[in-house]
């Protein structure tokens, strides 16, 4: 599933790419992705200016012009893709394999393509983009000002969970999948099976730092490509490149040389060192 630095990469190729252009037409080729899409809101988008792009954990939120402002809500899902291809109006456009719906804004077209149909897509004024009831409860951005070491260890105090799992839960921080969560940890020297409650103040430090720099990283490589994620652009994330202990089970630790192991944790298979992480 793309994860926030997947998600912030296409926000920026699409803000790259699209700002300033105009809604010419919209096409809709299914209304039931994971929830049903509101054709007239989409269709409403015709005529407006693509004004930027935003991004709200893994949600994208793509802004246009008017009054009221209206933003587009898109979530890529677990396989969902956008793509920017040029729109020559003297030739037809072919339907791509899985492609549910199009934005054709001036001599562009956001495609979305998603076999699996997990994505999502919804229209809401913009005013009211905070209140939306995928937005509302979500944790503090991890890139954002309000998390720290200071914000984790008071929201961790009595909490059991894994400190992985913790992580993972967007009601506590958003965009902190699984890959990210097994580099950060290890960035930190924290062994993802740890009692949350039991960080004290310095891991809190560690751990919150490792987690934005780790994002950090991520972005500046245009996201990670383990499988299906490519950006806006059609090419491939390069942070795998730089993966310490994801995906890498029975090698040997970049720091330690100890070998990586490999567990579940609340259903997900978790790497880490055994020797740098306690």
């Amino acid at each position: 599933m793309p994860e926030l630095p997947e998600v912030e990469t296409v926000r920026r190729g699409l803000e790259h790419a699209l700002v300033g252009t105009r809604v010419r037409a919209v096409e809709v080729f299914r209304t039931d992705l994971r929830w049903p899409i509101p054709t007239e809101r989409v269709h409403a988008l015709v005529g407006r200016r693509f004004a930027g792009a935003a991004r709200r954990s893994k949600y994208l939120l793509l802004e246009f012009s008017g009054t009221p402002a209206l933003s587009a809500l898109v979530h890529l899902g677990m396989s969902g893709r956008l793509f920017v291809a040029t729109w020559d109006v003297r030739r037809p456009l072919p339907r791509l394999p899985h492609e549910h719906w199009r934005i054709r804004l001036g001599s562009r077209v956001l495609r979305y393509v998603d076999p699996r149909r997990f994505g999502a897509l919804d229209v809401v004024d913009t005013g009211d983009v905070a209140q939306h009831r995928l937005l509302r409860d979500l944790g503090p951005e991890p890139l954002g000002s309000s998390f720290d070491g200071a914000f984790l260890h008071g929201a961790t105090r009595k909490r059991s969970a894994p400190i992985k799992t913790f992580l993972m839960d967007a009601r506590n921080v958003v965009g902190v999948g699984n890959i990210y969560a097994a580099e950060a940890l290890f960035r930190a020297r924290v062994r993802p099976t740890r009692p949350a409650g039991r960080l004290g103040r310095a891991a809190c430090d560690a751990l919150a730092t490792a987690v934005r720099s780790t994002l950090g990283d991520a972005v500046a490589a245009g996201g990670t490509t383990i499988r299906d994620y490519i950006g806006v652009d059609r090419r491939s994330g390069r942070f795998q490149q730089q993966l310490a202990v994801y995906g890498r089970a029975g090698e040997p630790c970049p720091e330690c040389q100890a070998l990586i192991r490999r567990l579940v944790l609340g259903g997900r298979s978790t790497f880490f060192c055994p020797r740098c992480q306690r």
